[in-house]
């Protein structure tokens, strides 16, 4: 039996198309069968990776019984997150309004046209885990429809009200509170979420642990800007515990999705694209805070994951790999791929596993559900061990041959642009070459292939694209243009960017500085919404924000920059005191209050120049933008750093707040100069 799924572009929804569930996508055709009908909707929402969105899939959307029920009673409606975030955001935040947590799957009531009046996260077929049955659910809320018709439609109104003004992207200039970015207070909330940091695993305390990118950044912003010791310490803490707990892939490289204990071992094994991306980045900062060896060696092993799993032909980068796969016995068990039993370690390793073995915490009753999770944060790893590179390498060699967990395809220009920004990074860090090639191809697709009669969009999938591009793919990608410039020095990604930023105010903006997440001209959502919220990664206006201010300090276009000024403005207008809450528009405005652009210039391996770049490497400073060129006429001429020229060459220049200073030729007067209270 098939549905309507079996056009779609999205992995996760084409798992679908042979559910007897007679499921529809998104649609405006979708809302007017309901009305036709005139009964709900019944809207569920995951994503490819989401372990418990594919329990409910074999427990009820499979099941015959239960999807009869659901197609006498509901036009049945399947949204992938991914593919559309808007939607997504939308009903979570409804489910929110509810009073209920939010998760996936997401399982929502509307009514024909589209507004909420009940939802849920996963309901089990039968009533267990203190939850109604999904059957029984759904019989009640078609009674209710029957019987309290006017009391629903009451309720949906009013909560969809409610969100109209909480998160609906209203273009009318308002007036933005005295103090614009002053009130953007980075101490005062790197302050707040110091204190919810565990001191000992770092982290926010408890359980589960979430890698949570945004609120590590104000950390790192604190410790590496102020000098704040325990900021510094904090974030350094807990990139050296993802580094070393079960949460890392030790034997493949990269970051699962979290843990869910509180001491980073047992991880939700899924591994996404966006969590690893970020995860580089703090690396980078990491290793060039520290010098530590452990944090190289993090970043060339997650660079190399991407490149050996998550790389698509056409340069693009998956977006997933799902959390289960096939146990040995051929039954679905989430973790199998990754877990070890002793004897396996020891058949493999012979006379090199009993070192192994205490390093990664092997033993016979294993540390999770009898099998072994490698992790070293366990009293038996000792700094002295050595890397065991042949051990790890046999052992991936043998977890090679067991059966793989899924790999959503899908390409998504956010997320991509994140992972283009961090490989830029890296290669500027560690001149590494596969990953400037990598940044470089994922570009291309991007901005080549996912663009379709002129326009972006936002997924894209095996020569097919869906979904109009959203705010945070403009800003995700003007950021990754201005990386890939600073890298390369081709002046073809400031072109690009510019092309970005043109085209997100065309479609996003209202010319004061607003823009809203979903463009101006899409149709099929209640109301356009805006896009303050953090989630796992930084909020949609997070992303424009820092996307303008790199784009204008990489191409020197004012015009650009003071764009990037108005949207933080707009945002510190409609934020007030409530700054905590999203880190990512706190941390991206900091580029736009403390911004600078350094140059390094003279012929490439002159050791003069070498050291300066090495010096430059040792401030860590988030907000520089760092360049490494020949001489300046290398430089795009609307640069200010571009203009000077310097006495002689290998040369440093700096450029704070539109002002340039004097060029430096040491590396002992570059420090100075950078780290002026060193």
């Amino acid at each position: 039996m098939s549905n309507q799924l079996g056009d779609a572009v999205s992995p996760y929804l084409l798992q679908h198309e042979h559910n007897p569930v007679d499921w529809r996508q998104w649609s405006p055709g979708a809302l007017d069968e309901a009305k036709a009908r005139d009964c709900p909707i019944l809207l569920s929402v995951g994503y490819a990776a989401c372990h418990w969105c594919h329990v409910m899939a074999h427990e009820s959307f499979e099941d015959e019984a239960v999807a009869g029920v659901m197609n006498r009673l509901f036009v049945n409606v399947k949204v992938d997150r991914e593919e559309r975030p808007d939607i997504d955001h939308l009903y979570m935040s409804a489910l929110h309004a509810m009073g209920e947590q939010g998760g996936w799957p997401m399982t929502m009531f509307l009514t024909p046209d589209g507004r909420p009046f009940f939802g849920g996260t996963y309901f089990p077929k039968e009533p267990r885990y203190g939850r109604p049955g999904f059957v029984q659910v759904m019989e009640a809320i078609a009674k209710a429809w029957a019987e309290r018709r006017e009391e629903i439609e009451q309720s949906a109104g009013t909560i969809a009200g409610h969100l109209q003004s909480v998160i609906g992207g209203t273009l009318e200039a308002g007036t933005v509170p005295s103090g614009g970015l002053a009130k953007l207070d980075l101490a005062a909330a790197a302050a707040r979420i110091g204190g919810l940091i565990d001191p000992t695993r770092g982290g926010m305390k408890g359980a589960p642990k979430f890698p949570n990118a945004p609120f590590m950044e104000v950390l790192a912003r604190a410790g590496f800007e102020t000098g704040e010791a325990a900021h510094r310490s904090a974030f350094l803490g807990t990139t050296r515990a993802l580094a070393e707990g079960g949460i890392y892939d030790h034997l493949g490289g990269g970051l699962h999705r979290y843990s869910t204990d509180d001491r980073w071992l047992v991880p939700h094994f899924e591994k996404m694209l966006y969590d690893n991306a970020q995860f580089l980045r703090h690396l980078t900062w990491a290793y060039r805070a520290t010098g530590d060896d452990l944090f190289r060696r993090r970043i060339e092993e997650t660079v190399g994951w991407l490149d050996r799993e998550m790389r698509l032909d056409g340069g693009g980068l998956a977006a997933s790999l799902d959390a289960d796969s096939l146990d040995a016995d051929g039954h679905p068990e989430e973790g199998a791929f990754y877990v070890w039993r002793e004897a396996e370690v020891g058949g493999l390793l012979g006379a090199d596993a009993e070192a192994f073995k205490r390093a990664y915490d092997v033993a016979a009753g294993g540390n999770w559900e009898g099998k072994t999770i490698l992790h070293r944060l366990h009293p038996g790893a000792r700094s002295d061990d050595p890397d065991f590179d042949e051990a790890k390498a046999k052992l991936l060699a043998a977890r090679e041959t067991r059966s793989r967990p899924g790999r959503d395809d899908k390409v998504l220009a956010d997320w991509n642009g994140l992972a283009i920004r961090a490989l830029c990074e890296v290669s500027q860090i560690l001149g590494d070459k596969r990953a400037l090639a990598m940044a470089r191809d994922a570009f291309a697709f991007v901005t080549g292939e996912m663009v379709e009669n002129g326009r972006l969009r936002h997924a894209a999938r095996d020569g097919r694209t869906a979904g109009l591009a959203l705010s945070s793919d403009y800003g995700a990608l003007m950021s990754a243009a201005a990386a890939l410039f600073a890298a390369t020095l081709d002046g073809g990604y400031l072109d690009r960017g510019l092309w970005l930023a043109d085209e997100l105010e065309r479609w996003h903006g209202d010319g004061e500085g607003c823009h809203t997440l979903n463009a101006k001209d899409s149709a099929d959502v209640l109301f356009r919404l805006r896009g303050d919220q953090d989630e796992a990664v930084p909020s949609a206006t997070a992303l424009v924000i820092e996307g303008l201010a790199m784009l204008g300090q990489a191409s020197g276009r004012i015009a650009v920059t003071e764009a990037g000024e108005r949207a933080a403005e707009r945002a510190a207008g409609r934020l007030g005191e409530n700054v905590f809450g999203h880190p990512g528009i706190l941390a991206a405005a900091r580029r736009l209050v403390r911004g600078s652009e350094l140059a390094i210039f003279g012929a490439e391996g002159d050791a003069t120049r070498e050291g300066l770049w090495r010096t430059a490497l040792k401030s860590v400073d988030l907000d520089r933008l760092d360049l490494l060129a020949a001489s300046p006429d290398e430089l795009p001429p609307e640069l200010a750093i571009a203009g000077i020229k310097p006495e002689r060459l290998p040369a440093a220049l700096l450029c704070e707040a539109r002002v340039c200073r004097a060029p430096v030729f040491s590396a002992e007067e570059l420090a100075g100069l950078l780290e002026p209270d060193a």
